[in-house]
């Protein structure tokens, strides 16, 4: 399997390099070159089996050049092993034909866990064959950052460098980030929004000088390697609702695409999926661009819901290369537009988009009213991103199983929780003392100078 950039002008690269790249060098983002198909025969056999089988058997043909089967499957092993679920990533039935795949059992209690526990092993598996030390910067809504700090954390082959924007994340995720002690992991608060920190993150994979000086990998959605390992729920959510005999519909609440674009992986390799929704909070960008082909950049209004507080969506791109035909030069001009405000995403490029994907949003008191009614009607509590999805499901409801992604465990956002239903969730036992670490916070202006300066400091201590 090789891969290529989403713009068309870098090299051509195997997984392993495609996962330390991360994020290509003309500026692009690395997808498969072609796609490999399951049969109806070979997902029909994944129903029923362990996670981690239904993941090596998923993941192997875009992975096979890179690792031995054995070793593979040990990584698989040591990833899910920490989890608090046997089943991993269970489903909760919510309704008629409305089920909750539970996706905030890992050691972060959020779904980037499963990405970015396997992708600390293969890190780690790699680097030590390779006898190789990187540098690992990544942007943080909320999620990924503590995420890839609990996947890289005392690792000797890694220094680990996560930017969120000061002030705008819950005070759980904050502390997630802040508290580890491991001399390896750096936590940067940057004086502005996601979208500064995912900027400032693109503007250093950009600098050449300073990405070989220090050994750049990126650990985002813009890794290949992230997206990827995230595929694999929606086959065991598919499989235990009857696929490959029966069509399944997927609601994911969506702030920079990694997420739902793996369900398009899904589809593309063969999973019966009927629907893909996009479920947006207040900060609609993806719902406004899928209905009328404006992508333009705004505000980012802070919401309830900050880890979807986005307005320039990275793997979006991914998206667009494939509506687009794998054009690199259209890509390349979109995103060069996207510079200048926004752009117009063509006619058939549009309608290849609405092929895939249907969207939603959710307002401030929509999310907060799903919390409640959820509770009320079920005993659930949601998260306030996992509520975005279920409103945004239930507009979709049919005859189909509608599966709701969940992103978080509730207790990481208890003040909107508690707000909308007048009890404080609590965080689970293994997190109880979260409150009584120590924190490590270096705020840092918006400004590369500055980061990079930051990174090579720190680096050298």
């Amino acid at each position: 399997m090789r891969y290529i950039s989403t713009r068309g002008q870098a090299p051509t690269l195997g997984f392993e390099d495609t996962m330390l790249t991360g994020l290509a060098r003309d500026g692009g983002l690395y997808v498969p070159e072609t796609m490999p198909v399951l049969s109806h025969a070979q997902i029909a056999a994944l129903a029923g089996l362990p996670y981690e089988e239904v993941a090596q058997r998923v993941m192997w043909p875009f992975v096979s050049e890179a690792f031995a089967e054995d070793d593979f499957a040990a990584m698989i092993s040591r990833a899910y092993a920490g989890f608090g679920h046997d089943a991993r990533a269970p489903l909760v039935q919510l309704g008629p034909n409305h089920f909750l795949l539970e996706l905030f059992h890992g050691p972060t209690l959020a779904f980037k866990d499963f990405a970015m526990q396997l992708i600390g092993q293969m890190f780690e598996h790699t680097l030590t064959r390779r006898g190789q030390k990187v540098t690992i910067v990544g942007a943080t809504s909320g999620d990924t950052g503590s995420a890839a700090i609990e996947a890289f954390r005392g690792l000797d082959a890694v220094d680990v460098f996560i930017l969120y924007p000061h002030g705008r994340v819950s005070e759980v995720q904050r502390r997630q980030m802040t508290t580890p002690t491991e001399a390896n992991v750096h936590t940067l608060a940057v004086t502005g929004h996601f979208d500064d920190c995912q900027a400032r993150v693109k503007d250093m994979f950009n600098d050449f000088a300073f990405r070989d000086r220090v050994g750049l990998a990126g650990v985002n959605s813009i890794n290949f390697a992230r997206v990827l390992a995230q595929v694999v729920y929606y086959f065991t959510a598919a499989t235990a609702l009857g696929a490959p005999h029966r069509e399944v519909s997927f609601t994911v609440p969506t702030g920079n695409f990694g997420d739902i674009f793996a369900g398009h992986i899904a589809k593309r390799m063969g999973l019966p999926i009927k629907q893909l929704v996009v479920a947006t909070n207040q900060n609609d960008i993806l719902h406004r661009c899928l209905s009328t082909g404006e992508y333009r950049v705004g505000t980012v209004e802070p919401s309830i819901s900050p880890s979807m507080d986005i307005q320039v969506s990275s793997n979006f791109e991914r998206a667009l290369h494939l509506a687009y035909g794998g054009d690199g030069g259209a890509i390349a001009q979109l995103m060069e537009e996207l510079k200048g405000g926004g752009f117009t995403v063509s006619q058939g490029a549009l309608q290849a988009l609405q092929d895939i994907y249907t969207s939603g949003r959710a307002s401030e008191t929509e999310t907060a009213a799903a919390i409640t009614g959820m509770l009320r009607r079920t005993g659930e509590t949601l998260c306030p991103h996992t509520a975005v999805g279920t409103h945004v499901a239930e507009a979709h409801l049919g005859s189909t199983p509608m599966v709701t992604l969940a992103t978080a465990h509730p207790a990481k956002f208890p003040d909107a929780v508690e707000a909308a239903t007048g009890t404080r969730p609590a965080l689970p036992p293994r997190m109880a003392d979260l409150f009584d670490r120590d924190e490590r916070i270096l705020l840092v202006d918006n400004d590369l100078a500055a980061i990079e300066a930051v990174i090579d400091e720190r680096r050298a201590t």
